[in-house]
């Protein structure tokens, strides 16, 4: 039934790594984050997301007077294709999602749910790539200085959350992220459960240190990216321009240019995919049935969003 599972409510990633879009460099996260929000909160949070979009954006570029109508728009527009265009889809594949829950699980079916959220965000992404590269050709310096120093302030937030010092804290904190997101979809688990998932997420190949250096790169990469874009010649600084810069940064991220890091995200992948299928393999009838309603929920709440248009 799925790794994605354990990402439908907060459109986070695969089960351990959560190694899709967690910043795309604020315009780009954000879309893609904002695409279903939380859970219980979703149809509230869906219909309010160009405005949750809008100031989770400017808290990283601090738009100005001329800019921020413009992203405002070009937000609302993202939405309203969104919910035209993928709510659909992702209300079937929740119906799927929900009638599989309930069968045991197959390692290379928990790959195929990540493969398919994976394209589906990055479709997302690349929707948004012509706003994104009319409002990239009008950032200044000191918005670019700006958003340097948002991403040294989440790095120290990253650092806090995935590098601890201690290896065993580091442990302990990975094992308490798998169990909250196994626990919101399956409810409580016992105490069987919990030790095969200690287990399982101490033998996990994830590297966090290995994962921050790839996040410097791609942090590094866009703001290079932008930098280049804002010192050529006015003339010279078109969206056309701009679109294609993104893109390549889109395709970056997406797929890293170092070889070793694709090494290691499928192997991670791959490991991920086995974990949970015996970790699902493990839960009882009932604790599949929660799971199953709350699937349905979220289905339920995709619907209502699709029939209300706005």
């Amino acid at each position: 039934p799925a790794a994605r599972m354990t990402v439908l409510c907060p459109m986070q990633t695969s089960l351990f790594s959560a190694r899709i879009i967690r910043w795309l460099a604020a315009a780009a996260a954000l879309v893609l984050a904002l695409a279903v929000t939380g859970c219980s909160a979703l149809r509230l949070g869906y219909n309010q997301g160009h405005d949750l979009a809008f100031w989770w954006l400017d808290g990283y570029f601090d738009f100005d007077a001329d800019q921020a109508p413009r992203v405002r728009e070009a937000l609302r527009g993202w939405f309203a294709w969104h919910r035209a265009n993928e709510l659909p889809g992702y209300a079937m594949l929740l119906a799927e999602a929900r009638r599989e829950v309930l069968e045991p699980a197959q390692a290379a079916q928990a790959c195929r749910w990540v493969d398919t959220l994976t394209q589906r965000g990055e479709a997302g992404v690349r929707q948004a790539l012509p706003w994104l590269a009319d409002v990239a050709v009008s950032l200044t310096p000191a918005q670019l200085a700006h958003l340097e120093q948002r991403f040294d302030k989440a790095n120290v937030d990253f650092r806090e959350e995935f590098l601890q010092r201690d290896a065993d804290a580091r442990r302990q904190a990975s094992f308490k992220r798998a169990l909250d997101r196994f626990e919101n979809i399956y409810g409580r688990f016992d105490a069987a459960q919990r030790e095969r998932l200690a287990q399982v997420v101490a033998a996990s190949p994830f590297d966090a240190e290995r994962w921050f250096a790839e996040r410097l790169q791609r942090q590094h990469d866009l703001l290079s990216t932008l930098r280049a874009m804002q010192a050529l010649p006015a003339e010279q600084r078109t969206p056309a321009r701009a679109r294609q810069a993104l893109d390549g940064v889109v395709e970056r991220f997406a797929r890293s240019p170092r070889d070793a890091y694709r090494d290691h995200q499928r192997e991670l992948r791959a490991y991920n995919c086995a974990a949970f299928a015996t970790l699902h393999n493990l839960t009882t009838p009932a604790q599949r049935q929660r799971a199953a309603a709350k699937l349905r929920g979220w289905e339920d709440d995709a619907r209502v969003l699709m029939a209300s248009g706005g």
